[in-house]
């Protein structure tokens, strides 16, 4: 209770004492670019094979001569867009994006740069971390679009070379029920994933003490913490968005 009391205490900091706002605007499209960019290669390799990989077991397990083979496509879309686009790429990016916040912010610290900025007069919190915090809940959700093309693209490359399914029972598949409010889900569950990374690995990096050792561990732990956050925001804003949807 005491950790997540300062955690909530830190992301309070964030908005106080904060610099002009064309400072915010200029770092924010930085942050940005560094995760959108950096990170694009890493999800498109991640989503395709996944794609692939749900594409064939699918159809591995579609036995009966009664289900039509569009039902692969149906199935991995589904998937894709509703758990495996935004939780596992999010995943991935709490490694890549999560440890760098970390290491960057736990580097700044022991080399007393957070100190100086302090010194100066400056909210160190609010003028290095909610950059990045913007920029990250700027692309995620960008990049979930992505990986979600790339897997459900990568299913029909595979579904077709393999013979598993035709082109068009692909995509026959892909617009049968089709439900709009799917792809509202995992863009919301996105933007979540995307303030809970940052903040957490943040939080870990800013109040790293001691040495090099120290700033490792941080960048260890700001990713096991952000990973079990986002499984456990992914149960509860599934939960949250289908009651909503259901009373709607």
């Amino acid at each position: 209770m005491k950790s997540l009391g300062s955690y909530l205490l830190f992301i309070g900091n964030l908005f106080t004492r904060m610099e002009v706002f064309n400072i915010y605007v200029k770092r924010t499209i930085d942050e940005a670019v560094k995760i959108g960019i950096n990170s694009l290669t890493l999800v498109a390799i991640v989503s395709t094979f996944i794609g692939m990989v749900s594409t064939v077991q699918t159809a591995a397990n579609l036995v009966s001569a009664f289900i039509p083979r569009s039902v692969v496509s149906l199935v991995v879309r589904d998937m894709t867009i509703l758990e495996l686009a935004p939780t596992i790429t999010s995943i991935v990016l709490a490694g890549k994006v999560g440890s760098n916040i970390a290491g960057e912010l736990g580097t700044m610290r022991i080399s007393e740069q957070i100190d100086a900025l302090e010194v100066m007069g400056i909210n160190s919190a609010s003028y290095l971390i909610l950059p990045k915090v913007l920029g990250a809940m700027l692309m995620f959700p960008l990049l979930v679009i992505v990986a979600g093309f790339l897997s459900l693209y990568g299913g029909y490359l595979v579904g077709t070379a393999l013979n598993v399914v035709t082109g068009q029972e692909f995509v026959a598949g892909l617009r049968t029920e089709f439900q709009q409010y799917s792809v509202f889900m995992a863009l919301v569950k996105s933007v979540v994933f995307a303030f809970l990374i940052s903040t957490i690995s943040a939080y870990q990096g800013f109040f790293t003490r001691g040495g090099a050792l120290e700033v490792g561990q941080a960048s260890t732990t700001a990713v096991t913490n952000s990973c079990i956050a986002v499984l456990i925001s992914d149960y509860v804003v599934a939960q949250f968005l289908l009651t909503l949807m259901s009373n709607g």
